[in-house]
């Protein structure tokens, strides 16, 4: 019982910040109606620019404060974040207004390789480290109550509880906001948005900001767990399993298919895996989606769509 408890905490904390990447898909969904490809190379970019800089800024300076390095390579990550969502506000969604959502979805294509390859310029393609200072040593919970405890990441649980709170000030940013509920308008009808005087640029480039915001987040947490490699945006894309399970739509549908995606490749790869000989992990979250899409499109909480002719 101890061991499955452990994996099981070990899942849920894994799909929290699964959940954290899903979150950029959905807000950009729900302000523009397109699929954003662009959000894994967005992790990749934000956790490149807080790497570096918390490099640079102490030999640029000359201090050895780690605390002073990664609070300013925070500020300057975000604001390069910032500068990202108004250029392609700027240079690619404005001349995109009222087209088919296929062109949209190009454009995050576009934006995806652009995004990876200027990182590589930028800052090149080596193996970083972020040291934001999370205690990489476990901790054993339980003793009394199950024979050798249960094994537990100090730095997985704290990084799953930042990911909660950035999700429910998410939430609540996108459910009880003026400026939220004009972002649910503009994903509506960016029409009809425009009529009653909603501005759609700076609608795009509000919601693109908040999800380089979340995007670097993300790409702090899994830097410091994994090291910010090219391999990182590969990681951020297990998120589109998580929004196709919780519904595209669905800010409560990102949070509940993290998690169960999270926990699933857990339990899958420790109690299937020597069956049907390891790696499930790796592809379990894909062929849940595949089966989510053949019998529940829209996803658990995605808003079920219906033309009528």
């Amino acid at each position: 019982m101890g061991f499955f408890l452990e994996t099981l905490f070990g899942g849920l904390m894994v799909g929290m910040l699964y959940s954290l990447i899903a979150l950029g898909f959905v807000l950009i969904y729900k302000a523009s109606g397109v699929f954003n490809f662009a959000q894994g190379a967005m992790v990749l970019f934000a956790a490149l620019a807080m790497a570096r800089f918390a490099e640079w800024y102490p030999k640029w300076f000359g201090f050895d404060n780690l605390v002073v390095a990664n609070i300013l390579a925070f500020i300057t990550a975000m604001a390069i974040m910032v500068v990202v969502a108004w250029l392609i506000e700027r240079l690619a969604l404005s001349k995109l207004v009222n087209q088919e959502h296929i062109t949209l979805l190009m454009a995050t294509l576009g934006i995806t390789y652009f995004l990876d390859g200027l990182g590589q310029t930028l800052f090149g393609n080596d193996i970083y480290k972020i040291d934001v200072g999370m205690p990489k040593d476990p901790m054993i919970l339980f003793e009394n109550v199950f024979d050798g405890g249960v094994l537990i990441s100090k730095e997985d649980l704290i990084a799953a509880g930042v990911s909660a709170l950035l999700v429910v000030a998410l939430s609540i940013f996108f459910q009880k906001t003026a400026t939220g509920r004009a972002l649910r308008a503009v994903a509506d009808d960016h029409q009809a948005a425009q009529s009653i005087g909603i501005p759609l640029n700076r609608i795009w480039v509000i919601v693109w900001s908040v999800a380089g915001f979340a995007a670097l987040v993300a790409g702090i947490i899994w830097g410091s767990k994994l090291g910010v490699q090219f391999s990182l945006s590969l990681v951020a894309l297990k998120a589109l399993p998580v929004v196709i399970l919780g519904g595209l739509t669905s800010v409560p549908g990102a949070i509940i298919g993290g998690l169960l995606i999270g926990v699933g490749e857990k339990l899958s790869e420790i109690y299937l895996g020597p069956m049907l000989g390891g790696g499930i992990e790796i592809w379990f979250a894909y062929v849940l989606a595949l089966g989510f899409l053949l019998v529940r499109p829209q996803g658990l909480f995605g808003e079920k769509i219906i033309d009528r002719v």
